[in-house]
């Protein structure tokens, strides 16, 4: 049984208005180097929501973005630095349309009095890339050629009248 290689993926970035375009490129980018093409417009979607989101409402715009791939489930968690920002009151909206658009969603808080919001992504079957690599086609210059058909006499019997011993009348007579 093949097993995906866990990957994880971490970014600090300072939100503002140009670099919400440029995180989802980049996280894009990651994504289809780990073989989630499926899943780069629903994490890109959410991931811009929250960014657009804390650039509104926060005043600390430092945050850090982290993926997490574990071979069934993505998962994407942004975190803020803003101790005022309250994600029941000043984050509603954004947090409904990511709840509607993932397999599931969380907000947690940590010891320094910032929040973490996630939410995942599932991988269903048959959307992901095989884990078993795909032998090469063979380039044109590889091609063979197929053979043509061709009939072979009879060697068992006797020759026929007029063409015995001659190798090219068994060749002239077979065609």
């Amino acid at each position: 049984m093949n097993t995906a290689v866990p990957c994880y993926y971490h970014l600090d970035v300072e939100v503002s208005p140009e670099r919400v375009g440029q995180v989802g490129r980049i996280l894009a980018a990651h994504l289809r180097h780990w073989d989630l093409e499926n899943l780069v417009e629903p994490v890109c979607r959410g991931t811009e929501l929250l960014l657009r989101a804390i650039d509104e409402h926060a005043n600390d715009k430092n945050t850090s973005i982290e993926m997490w791939w574990n071979g069934q489930h993505l998962i994407t968690a942004i975190s803020e630095n803003d101790c005022d920002l309250r994600p029941d009151q000043d984050l509603r909206d954004c947090l409904e349309r990511i709840a509607a658009m993932s397999d599931g969603w969380g907000c947690c808080a940590t010891d320094t009095g910032s929040k973490v919001i996630w939410f995942s992504q599932r991988a269903r079957a048959g959307e992901r890339v095989p884990l078993v690599p795909i032998a090469p086609a063979p380039d044109l210059r590889e091609g063979l050629q197929v053979p043509r058909e061709v009939r072979v006499a009879a060697f068992a019997g006797p020759a026929p009248a007029g063409t015995a011993g001659t190798p090219d009348g068994v060749l002239e007579d077979a065609r």
